[in-house]
């Protein structure tokens, strides 16, 4: 029993680390697909196509559907879009792998903004965390002239709305249907993002090859299909392992940004790149060694 339960866990780790590596693929594909739609209009139709899938497949769910968890989704989608939004317009003005660095800055903020709202201070390791992401984030990010980019910037303020949204997942999910709530999000993101687009873009009249592989690529395997590998998969592995296997996400997205992008980064940027790393992976396994503990003792192992 316990190699068949080693088995399961290896299965759903190597899992979630092909959804990793999905996501972290996504930033150099959108980046590129950018040069034939708009953000809005690319970021509606990806979530459309996210939504219908998701929704077909779980369309029973929609008997529990009321008033309270429309209400929640429609929040938390709302903060969700704010975070595809400013990532997908940051991608016109910033590397892939300066993206993917900076979004990953998410796990790190949760405490932070967490602090504000119970008013507490983080603790100690989340503390140390925050600083090691910081000075890394202002090595990756500040130019010889300490100028600041300003798809950088963008970018900063997806990790903030990310934060934002991990919390607000925290808070709804255990009132609510989570595979309900999920999909809600996407469709709120769907909606949102087609309106912006009617606003400001102009939709292309035909689709270029990048603006297709970045739609096959980011609706399926990075949203609807990542999400139910997730939900399938993350009971047979630990906390621990899922934070440090979703910490690659931006390592993935700097490998595929120097492979198909040819994009380079300067011994700064990649002490900076290092530290983040160091600050996320501080903040990961604390909140997860801490849940492993708590979830013991419930057992009372």
């Amino acid at each position: 029993m316990g190699d068949m339960s080693k088995i399961k866990q290896l299965q759903a780790d190597l899992a979630l680390l092909a959804v990793t590596f999905v996501w972290g693929v996504t930033f150099v594909v959108v980046q590129d697909a950018l040069s034939g739609i708009g953000p809005y209009y690319f970021i509606s139709i990806r979530f459309a196509i996210a939504f219908a899938f998701l929704g077909l497949i779980y369309r029973k769910r929609f008997a529990r559907l009321d008033m309270e968890t429309l209400k929640a989704g429609f929040i938390i989608g709302a903060v969700l879009f704010a975070g595809y939004a400013f990532q997908t317009v940051g991608l016109k003005y910033t590397t892939a792998s300066n993206a993917g660095f900076i979004t990953g800055l998410a796990v790190v903020l949760v405490p932070l903004i967490s602090s504000v709202t119970t008013k507490k201070l983080p603790g100690p390791a989340a503390l140390l965390g925050v600083t090691s992401a910081t000075v890394g984030l202002a090595l990756l990010s500040l130019g010889d002239n300490l100028t600041v980019n300003f798809g950088d910037v963008l970018t900063f303020f997806c990790a903030l709305s990310y934060a934002g949204h991990i919390i607000l997942v925290g808070r709804y999910a255990p009132r609510h249907d989570p595979v309900l709530l999920a999909i809600l999000q996407i469709g709120v993101v769907a909606v949102i993002s087609m309106g912006c687009g009617a606003l400001w873009e102009t939709m292309p009249g035909h689709f270029t090859r990048p603006v297709w592989t970045g739609l096959f690529i980011t609706a399926i395997p990075a949203t609807a299909l990542a999400f139910l590998i997730q939900n399938s998969v993350q009971r047979f592995t630990s906390p621990t392992h899922t934070a440090i296997i979703f910490i690659m996400e931006p390592v993935f997205a700097a490998a595929t940004g120097w492979l198909v992008a040819g994009e380079i980064l300067t011994a700064r940027q990649w002490v900076g790149c290092l530290l983040i790393l160091a600050g996320m992976l501080v903040a990961e396994l604390k909140d997860s060694l801490v849940t492993e503990t708590q979830v013991k003792e419930a057992k009372g192992t």
